[in-house]
């Protein structure tokens, strides 16, 4: 039986929202002088050497096992190598904006899957009303306007959507895997493995040596390593053992919003109704979802 949530939970959900939803700003700076693969590869690195200090600090050590290794593969492919590759090569051609929003279809991702998958996590109305209301907000956030970049770089927009149904993917696989026990030697074993598929191909396909990275993209590689990855994971890797994949999930609904409040706070954008009725449905669609008690 899962534990209820807690004030923490709700505080790790929202720091978990503020990291994700500025990772796509970080990676629109980074990609401007070095390349997605790249990119991708240098903060897996990051939080690969953050994270297994992370467990050896916590007294643990990597299992030796097949199945163990196994598993640590697949999310860190799917959940990891994958996504990140995706949304940084979709950021050449389409702003970070745009794919923030685009990841508001992960929930119902997850949603779906966990309910093939996953036994204790049923396709309930209350999920399915609150994935609605969720869904509907980040509708609400595109609006007409919005709707009309649409019909830009197709490709770049069909990468980002891709990389959410691999966090959906990838989040049905933690839910499986993860316990309260093991939680954080999930996370740096995925990081492990994500790192090592990565590396191979970036310097065969983008030979990072003969880049000329910007010091913003210094910058960006590294607070997408510590903050929006390696620290990240470790919140997402917690969570989900204690809420479930669905209910952690729905942090991407705030993405978006988040998304377009950083522009209102940094780039001095107006604050518009549109965005306010989005994050008040946003709440609702939490409130929806979580259990009655």
């Amino acid at each position: 039986m899962k534990p209820a949530w807690a004030s923490k939970d709700y505080a790790l959900l929202l720091l978990l929202a503020t990291l994700w939803s500025t990772s796509f700003a970080f990676i629109k700076v980074g990609v401007e002088s070095v390349g997605p693969m790249t990119l991708t590869s240098a903060r897996l690195g990051i939080a690969m050497v953050l994270l297994y200090a992370w467990i050896r600090f916590r007294g643990y050590r990597l299992p030796r096992d097949g199945r163990s290794w196994m598993m640590f593969g697949l999310i860190g492919l799917i959940g990891n190598a994958l996504p990140f590759t995706l949304i940084s090569w979709g950021e050449l051609y389409i702003d970070s904006g745009l794919a923030a929003i685009l990841m508001g279809i992960m929930p119902v991702t997850t949603a779906m899957l966990a309910h093939i998958f996953i036994r204790e996590e049923p396709f309930t109305l209350r999920i399915g009303l609150g994935i609605a209301i969720g869904f509907g907000s980040v509708a609400l956030l595109l609006g007409p306007a919005a709707i009309g970049g649409l019909s830009g770089p197709v490709l770049g927009q069909l990468a980002i959507l891709l990389s959410a149904v691999c966090y959906g993917v990838s989040a049905t696989l933690i839910r499986y895997a993860a316990r309260p026990s093991n939680w954080a030697v999930l996370a740096s074993g995925a990081m492990f493995c994500a790192f090592f598929f990565s590396l191979p191909v970036t310097l065969v396909v983008e030979t990072p040596w003969s880049l000329s990275p910007k010091p913003s993209a210094f910058a960006a590689m590294l607070y997408l390593g510590i903050g929006s990855t390696a620290l990240a994971n470790l919140i997402f890797f917690y969570l989900i053992p204690r809420l479930g994949a669905n209910r952690s999930a729905q942090v991407n609904f705030f993405v978006p919003v988040l998304g377009a409040l950083w522009g209102v706070l940094l780039l001095k954008e107006q604050l518009s109704l549109r965005l306010l009725l989005a994050l008040g449905l946003i709440l609702i669609a939490v409130a929806v979802i979580q259990p009655r008690k």
